[in-house]
């Protein structure tokens, strides 16, 4: 038997990239999961798809309703749904500061405040956020999202110390650059894409950019009942990023 077996687990963001390879995951280990995405069609039958926009209350609050009314139980909440965002302070207006924050960071509140009346009932409630190394790293064109994952990991001391006393762990996960749609859409919007995604390959110290089936095994690690210690932890899976320096590999190596 797995720690998963008896669970029920919700991941945001769920039909894609590190969502998905989450969902699945958990899925193999056990855990019943609900996917919540804006499009949560033709998703592999082990799992279970509700349609929610993390940047509307009563949205999320239907969805985690439904959730709760299906399963019965929810014991672990995967904060995974967000977006990018490209260029420094003076090329990002108003409205796409409120569209990035109202979704990487106030989503993650709302999901986090209609789950935990279900997360107080489990014995094994567990929140993991997705941060980014770009809360504590300067990324060039970041400033939007930089700002946003910066919140995302002090919100995610902040829930850990709150509920700490209720049983309920709550961890972040900070990958480096991941191959996934989302990058994908992000390298879109620059001007030589075949170049900028060579030099996301080369900022890890690995020389490639981290798999979502990689986050996924941190994720499952911060989530599972074994890691009953574990709270108000930011995990890195980054390729050596944050604290390696590593010279430039030399041509043909």
């Amino acid at each position: 038997m797995s720690e998963f077996d008896g669970t029920v687990a919700l991941v945001t963001g769920g039909a894609s990239g590190i969502g998905l390879a989450t969902a699945k995951a958990l899925a193999a280990e056990g855990a019943q999961v609900a996917v919540l995405d804006l499009n949560p069609e033709g998703l592999p039958s082990e799992l279970t798809g509700f349609v929610a926009d993390v940047s509307d209350r009563a949205s999320v609050d239907a969805a985690v309703a439904a959730v709760g009314e299906k399963f019965g139980r929810i014991d672990i909440l995967v904060n995974n749904a967000g977006i990018s965002a490209v260029g420094t302070v003076e090329e990002n207006d108003d409205a796409e500061w409120m569209r990035v924050l109202n979704i990487n960071v106030i989503g993650m509140a709302r999901m986090s405040a209609a789950v935990l009346p279900w997360l107080r009932k489990s014995p094994s409630a567990s929140i993991v956020n997705l941060c980014s190394i770009a809360a504590l790293n300067g990324l060039p064109q970041r400033a939007v999202y930089g700002a946003s994952k910066g919140a995302v990991l002090a919100l995610t001391f902040a829930m850990a110390t709150d509920h700490v006393a209720e049983g309920i762990r709550v961890n972040c996960v900070s990958p480096g650059t991941v191959a996934t749609p989302f990058v994908d859409r992000m390298l879109a919007k620059f001007d030589d894409p075949v170049a900028e995604r060579a030099a996301l390959d080369a900022r890890q110290a690995t020389g490639r950019m981290v798999t979502p089936e990689e986050v996924a095994g941190a994720i499952l690690y911060l989530a599972s009942p074994l890691s009953a210690s574990t709270t108000g932890t930011s995990l890195e899976v980054d390729g050596g990023v944050h604290n390696l320096r590593v010279r430039p590999r030399k041509s043909g190596s």
